[in-house]
């Protein structure tokens, strides 16, 4: 397998990944497990810690999906829970090219609470680009002539107007938050339908939506539903407060707090813009 792209700000080698791993584990540690690059739960803790990133970025121009793990290994922490050390890949969300690498650490705890994500990502876009199509995006919303009100995206036949795009590409970095505070070990959840979403009107610049999304739990194949309030400006961080009530299990609330620093696979990336 060819070796990593060194970009500007970030090694994304061999050994800056063996770097962190050698700071982040106490000497003598035996509770670690060297995983396959391809396994289920490597590509799990990826996507998890990509969540976080695209939620905490709060750009529609930048968001990204898993391209392949490079290199993982778990460590077992007695006290804590299970800490997942990764190295991989990323695609632009909206045409699948190369987004850049990765390095980031996850740790799902022991206690019920949302896990805890380090990332550190190069670029292969340049922060004056993807500020363009988030301004973009933005302007789109603007300058509707009426707020949106709109319902089933995509369709049955995964097909997205071009007038809701936007809308959508909302949905995803602010559904990622959501993902992230849910996400366990044994449970993934993505990004199935925005089943309705009504815009409202601001005097300030900011733009601001309620969204129902529905979730996709794996492997138990339910759907989960969740109420998310979201309000947006480009350049600013995207603020989140959602509650999802998922059928058969109660109750639960989360905002997208902080914690960290920084569908199936084929459903990953939603529609087609």
């Amino acid at each position: 397998m060819p070796g990593l792209r060194a970009l500007p700000g970030l090694r994304a080698s061999p050994p800056a990944f063996l770097l962190l791993l050698a700071l982040a584990l106490p000497r003598g540690s035996l509770a670690v497990q060297q995983l396959e690059p391809g396994s289920r739960s490597a590509a799990a803790a990826a996507r998890v810690a990509l969540q976080y990133r695209n939620f905490k970025a709060g750009s529609l121009g930048g968001l990204r999906v898993l391209g392949h793990v490079r290199k993982a290994t778990l460590k077992n922490i007695p006290e804590s829970g299970h800490k997942y050390y990764l190295q991989f890949s990323t695609e632009d969300y909206r045409t699948g090219e190369d987004a850049g690498n990765c390095l980031a650490t996850v740790l799902f705890p022991k206690k019920k609470s949302r896990p805890v994500v380090s990332i550190k990502c190069s670029h292969t876009k340049d922060q004056k680009e993807i500020q363009e199509e988030d301004n973009k995006f933005y302007q789109r919303i603007r300058h509707l002539s009426k707020p949106i009100i709109a319902n089933n995206i995509p369709d049955s036949y995964g097909n997205i107007e071009p007038a809701l795009e936007p809308v959508w590409a909302l949905a995803v970095a602010g559904s990622s938050s959501i993902v992230w505070e849910k996400s366990t070990e044994t449970l993934a959840y993505f990004l199935a339908q925005v089943k309705s979403v009504r815009q409202w009107i601001r005097k300030d610049d900011f733009v601001e939506f309620d969204y129902t999304v529905l979730l996709h739990e794996m492997p138990t194949q339910e759907i989960i539903s969740c109420h998310m309030r979201l309000t947006w400006l480009p350049g600013q961080p995207l603020k989140v407060k959602h509650f999802c009530a998922p059928e058969g299990h109660g109750a639960e609330q989360g905002s997208g707090a902080e914690a960290g620093s920084a569908a199936g696979p084929a459903a990953e990336k939603g529609a087609s813009f």
